[in-house]
């Protein structure tokens, strides 16, 4: 039986839209690699430096602020604020700690006080868990711990982020999602170091716990690393190292990842500014390849 005319002059027109309207179709928009970039102040001078001059460098080198520390994580909080301030900077996080080898956990000293200095700030308290072996078996300790930080920060409105640490309790990335799950607060979540997982995991993918990470992913810490090399130079320059750091940073983006992005810069010798600049140097040729 033929088919009616009208029916075959009806197919070909609605061929004949749709092959339109796919070679109209505007292309799909590069992705781009907007996340705020900021430096961990163990490349900026730490406790070495003045605070201003820190902030300074920073805002001349192009980043959008700093990872505090200084030599507790707690002290010269109001100090680091005005420098930053001055300079339209932005101290991202705070690098503190919940010890609990004993019963009762131990914090950064003055950790609360430090808190309600930042509230209003968002600023994340990235907080390791340390003082027993990475085992697993002492959970019931960590969620008391990081429970207690969280209401902290709650009061302030501020989040916590767990710092995976290689050689602390929270040693591993998974230990910190797994943690922060139990936790099981809003304003609790995990962070991705890079040279924490090359340490721990070496060459295994992150990818896919990455996506299983994302509901709580609240920061994200990179650099130049080495995974197969003799002397194991962790942590590098962002412009050195064998490591394919781009791919990390576009599964990030494809995931959705928009959140800060912090450079380690810990022991890493020679000029700090000129280390500084490599590494901005890198991440803005990241941010071009990103869009290709």
């Amino acid at each position: 039986m033929k088919a009616p005319l009208l029916t075959i002059l009806s197919v070909s027109l609605l061929v004949l839209a749709l092959g339109s309207a796919a070679s109209t179709a505007e292309p799909a928009a590069p992705m781009k690699l907007d996340n705020a970039f900021f430096a961990f102040d163990n490349g900026t001078g730490g406790n070495e430096w003045p605070l201003e001059e820190q902030a300074a460098m920073l805002k001349e080198l192009g980043y959008a602020g700093i990872g505090y520390s200084g030599r507790t994580g707690t002290e010269q909080i109001p100090e680091m604020l005005a420098a930053l301030d001055a300079h339209g900077l932005k101290m991202f996080s705070t690098y503190v700690y919940a010890d609990i080898a004993a019963e009762q956990p131990e914090y950064s000293p003055n950790l609360q006080r430090a808190i309600e200095q930042l509230k209003g700030r968002d600023t994340v308290i990235w907080l390791t868990v340390r003082g027993l072996p990475d085992n697993g078996k002492h959970d019931d300790r960590a969620v008391v711990a990081v429970r207690q930080v969280g209401q902290w920060a709650k009061a302030a409105g501020l989040r916590v982020a767990l710092y995976p640490h290689v050689g602390f309790y929270v040693g591993r990335f998974e230990d910190a999602m797994r943690i922060a799950d139990k936790v099981d607060m809003p304003n609790v979540g995990s962070s991705f170091n890079l040279c924490h997982w090359v340490s721990a995991e070496g060459r295994r993918d992150y990818a896919p716990v990455l996506k299983r990470a994302m509901p709580r992913l609240m920061l994200v810490s990179i650099n130049g690393t080495d995974t197969d090399d003799g002397t194991r130079k962790l942590i590098q320059t962002l412009d050195q190292g064998k490591y394919d750091v781009f791919a990390v940073l576009k599964t990030l983006r494809t995931l959705g990842y928009d959140g800060p992005i912090g450079l380690q810069c810990y022991n890493i010798k020679g000029d700090r500014r000129e280390n500084l600049k490599r590494s901005m140097d890198a991440w803005r040729k990241f941010v071009k390849r990103m869009e290709q």
